[in-house]
């Protein structure tokens, strides 16, 4: 029988909306099931609301709405959000259902069973203004090992180190600011410290837990694993403990649990599984992975695998570890003004965009991910639409229009058939990278061969074979559409969208890693039409990418304040004046007009024309200059053009744009290479240049 693997993330808190910080993970594994899918595995993708605890039922009051009010809008909430970034679970839930409690009760019945519950008397946090025991999310302080301030009071995000809200340092009441007295209750706790064996030993299984996250977890065991509260006093939201008087399972029992009760519900509902057993039961064969994010590894990596272990049930094979996200090097928060919903991003841009550099960022570590705007907007201009997408446009514009939509049958020999060949040699790199969550490495290879396609379009030059070898301008086109196809294939669990968008383009049926295993030129089936060819993704433009924080600061922000730029600095901008403005009445006398004007005449001289830059790249010891060939339309090809704009555009980032060329301007050498035109730009220079674009007209095309 083959394997089969359940797949979780971290469940989010029903307490609020998904940001792109949550979105790391989600489109991280993501990326991860589709790649499994489309290697033929048997994998299902499980997640759920964490809907239990304080929090919930405070914000809930303060509302006026009962907590499964307030947990029902969140969940919807969380499911479009999740949908329109392009995750896909087989079954999203909620650990406030029968399905939860029934396994929140039986696991505690097993923990009881083996002598590994016990009963202490502590003393806790209470405050006397609220007339409630604080919770540790409830009591905020000073970490009592790294001193960092304003901790909450179960583990400082600092240093990582977990704690009892009681050993915070000058602690305070979240709610009220009060300073809490200590109060003692009988509490019910999971005997941790007895299984530090097993655990050590399960920290020690070849890909478990990445190396270096297992070995700062050894502190928890010199210092002695600390014995866990599962119970917490009313007033809570949550389930009550069977047998026990105002008492409630700890958010962090139950909420793990949620995986279990998530694969139960699926079961009942699709009839895929008997039921959750079918995965969970230790015997099951089944593998299961675990992502989740750095801040909650001591709870999935110690305290979870115990309870499963006590209670006879799947310890998880894999917890795969992520980094937090920063923006623009900052941390995320509402203070700061950065903090951007899932929606507010989905308002303005695809989520193709987000998943490509999410995924281009990502490796197997457990480093941050920094979403500095300037280098998403240049990398994802740069790689997917200038190298992929101008790809794509560049071979099926040409295969539909002038060459009627049909491919060339395969070449026995040739550079394209060469170049199909090679690319499809560099599929196993994809895939091993895919396999070992080095999502970067997947993407650099995909975009070296998405550029060496490109590459051999420019050398072959079909635009100038059209009119004098149609079948040669053909049969080059048909391989570089095989790359596109391959190409395909490749990004589908990176950007689904934009595949699915792909193989209709072709005509052509979803290409698979499965498929992919022994494949042989040519990939396509040349017997078929292509479909029809549209751009794949517009540009990313700077106020659009900016646009993502103007929610997050508020409309009340300073005008000065309104927006970041990129790199993080502040970006002002220029007042605008009234069209007609009359001039002040103490102004100065006007100024002479400007001199060396010239006549209508003299200006209809100038021929200006559309153009796209089909290839860029630095000219040797000229800072300055860049390389370009630039598509005007003439059949004679594409002409090459020496522009001073290095400063201000990487070679990469021009492949595919648009832009406006003087095509009369007479040629002129410099260092060395003739360049044939000049290209149109506007600002002061250097780095501060914006190129002229036309808008999307065909190259050549008259600019008046």
């Amino acid at each position: 029988m083959a394997e089969r693997t359940l797949v979780t993330s971290a469940l989010p808190y029903a307490n609020g909306p998904i940001h792109l910080g949550h979105a790391v993970e989600y489109i991280q594994t993501d990326i991860y099931v589709r790649f499994l899918r489309s290697c033929g595995k048997d994998v299902v993708y499980f997640c759920a609301d964490d809907t239990h605890g304080t929090p919930i039922e405070l914000n809930a009051a303060k509302q006026g709405l009962k907590p499964e009010e307030f947990i029902a809008r969140f969940q919807d909430e969380h499911q479009k959000d999740f949908h329109d970034l392009d995750v896909r679970f087989d079954y999203f839930h909620s650990t406030n259902s029968p399905e939860n409690r029934h396994y929140a009760e039986l696991i505690y019945g097993k923990l009881k069973e083996q002598g590994d519950i016990e009963r202490r008397d502590i003393e806790q946090t209470y405050c006397e203004k609220d007339r409630r025991f604080l919770p540790d999310r409830f009591i905020k302080g000073t970490c009592p090992n790294c001193k960092a301030t304003d901790q909450y009071g179960d583990a400082c995000e600092k240093c990582g180190k977990a704690y009892s809200p009681t050993d915070l340092i000058e602690p305070r009441c979240a709610l009220c600011g009060t300073p809490p007295v200590r109060k003692s209750s009988e509490h019910l706790f999971f005997k941790l410290s007895r299984h530090a064996d097993f655990l050590q030993a399960q920290l020690k299984k070849p890909g478990f837990l990445h190396p270096g996250l297992a070995a700062q977890l050894q502190g928890f065991f010199e210092k002695g694993l600390a014995d866990w509260d599962i119970s917490r006093d009313g007033p809570y939201f949550g389930f009550a403990i069977p047998g026990e008087t105002d008492k409630y399972f700890y958010v962090w029992l139950d909420a793990p649990i949620g995986y279990i009760a998530t694969t139960e519900k699926w079961a009942k509902e699709t009839g895929k599984a008997k039921s959750a057993l079918d995965y969970w039961a230790k015997d099951s064969g089944a593998r299961i992975v675990h992502f989740i994010g750095k801040d909650i590894v001591y709870f999935h990596a110690l305290f979870w695998p115990a309870v499963l272990e006590v209670a006879g049930l799947h310890v998880p094979n894999e917890i795969k570890v992520h980094g937090h996200l920063t923006l623009n090097g900052e941390k995320m928060s509402k203070t700061r003004g950065n903090f951007v919903s899932a929606r507010d991003y989905l308002k303005q841009l695809d989520p193709s965009y987000l998943r490509y550099f999410y995924a281009a960022n990502l490796g197997s570590g457990v480093e941050d991910l920094d979403l500095n705007l300037k280098d998403f907007r240049l990398r994802v201009n740069g790689e997917l639409v200038n190298n992929v997408g101008n790809l794509a446009n560049r071979a099926l514009s040409l295969l539909a229009g002038p060459l009627g939509g049909t491919l060339a049958p395969g070449r026995a020999e040739g550079a394209g058939r060469a170049l199909v060949e090679s690319v499809l040699a560099r599929v196993p790199e994809v895939r091993e990278a895919f396999e070992k969550l080095e999502y970067r490495n997947a993407i650099r290879v995909i975009t070296d061969i998405a550029s060496a396609a490109n590459a051999f379009v420019q050398a072959q030059a079909p635009w100038a074979l059209v009119k004098k070898d149609a079948e040669a301008a053909r049969a080059d086109l048909s391989d570089a559409a095989d790359v596109v196809y391959l190409l395909g294939a490749l990004l589908a669990p990176v950007t689904p969208r934009l595949s699915e968008k792909l193989f209709a383009q072709l005509g052509a049926q979803p290409l698979t890693f499965q498929a992919l295993e022994g494949a042989k030129y040519p990939l396509l089936d040349r017997s078929r039409p292509i479909g029809t060819p549209e751009p794949l993704l517009p540009r990313l433009e700077e106020d659009r990418v900016n646009a993502i924080l103007e929610a997050a600061i508020g409309a009340a922000a300073p005008a000065a304040e309104v927006k970041k730029a990129e790199g993080g600095a502040k970006e002002k901008k220029a007042e605008k004046k009234p069209a007609e403005a009359a001039p002040a009445p103490s102004a100065a006398p006007a100024a002479p007009a400007a001199s060396g004007e010239i006549e209508y005449a003299d200006f209809a001289k100038v021929v200006l024309k559309s153009g796209k830059v089909l290839a860029a790249e630095k000219v040797p010891k000229a800072d300055k200059l860049l390389k370009l060939s630039v598509d005007v339309g003439e059949a004679t090809g594409p002409r090459t053009i020496v522009s001073g704009i290095a400063e201000a555009f990487a070679p990469e980032s021009l492949v595919g744009r648009n832009v406006v060329v003087v095509a009369n301007l007479k040629p002129r050498s410099l260092k060395g290479i003739e360049s044939r035109g000049m290209l149109l730009t506007a600002g002061p220079g250097g780095k501060d240049l914006s190129l002229l674009d036309p808008g999307n007209v065909p190259p050549g095309s008259d600019v008046k």
